[in-house]
């Protein structure tokens, strides 16, 4: 098990770095977990930390069934842990979490709570097919209202995310998180949610 957890958590510092490269994960903001082998922790990235100079021991043991962890003494998990472990409780394919600030899929967020809207909806876009869906004509993406009481957030989550959901999600005002079967697909997916909300703002422009 120490093994899967330094590769995991070398996996989870390799990726933040990339995000944050990209201006994804700005500041300390974002998150990512993996869950573990056996299914009942996850590891997540530590509250307060930069991401993109994470390293392997940078990350916390949690247990998916109430978002604490699992060990005395442990840094302090993502503010957020609770939406990932709800994630992880509600859709079976759901083996990796990303939370980002991308910044379009960011923007459509802050748009749709503008505007009240609980869901936004993409059709006819090639790059739906990146999230693995069985009819990849349209996706319509959640939003979520943002709390400053992440439990709140992640209560929400469980109760409308189910099973056969999109893996993608968007919080008002907030940012997107994604999620899949690995780290790499729910990286992945964060991408093409990105790339969604790009196209469409451009072609609203014009």
């Amino acid at each position: 098990m120490t093994e899967s957890i330094d590769a995991a958590g070398a996996a989870l510092a390799e990726t933040a770095a990339a995000l944050y490269a990209r201006g994804w994960l700005e500041g300390t903001a974002g998150n990512l977990s993996v869950r573990l082998p056996g299914g009942d922790t996850a590891l997540i990235t530590a509250s307060g930390l930069g991401k993109g100079s994470l390293t392997a021991a940078d990350v916390v043991e949690v247990r998916i069934e109430d978002a604490r962890p699992v060990h005395d003494g442990a840094p302090r998990p993502s503010a957020e842990t609770s939406i990932h472990t709800a994630l992880y409780r509600s859709s079976a394919g759901s083996h990796a979490v990303v939370h980002a600030h991308p910044p379009y899929a960011t923007a459509t967020a802050i748009l749709a709570a503008r505007r009240g809207a609980g869901t936004v909806t993409f059709t006819d876009l090639e790059i739906i097919k990146g999230l693995g869906l069985a009819d990849p004509s349209k996706v319509v993406v959640p939003v979520f209202d943002n709390h400053a009481h992440v439990p709140r957030i992640a209560d929400d989550v469980a109760g409308r995310i189910a099973s056969d959901a999109p893996p993608v999600m968007l919080i008002g005002n907030h940012g997107a998180t994604t999620w899949g079967p690995t780290l790499d697909i729910a990286r992945n997916r964060m991408e093409c949610l990105e790339a969604l909300c790009q196209l469409t703002l451009l072609v609203d422009r014009l």
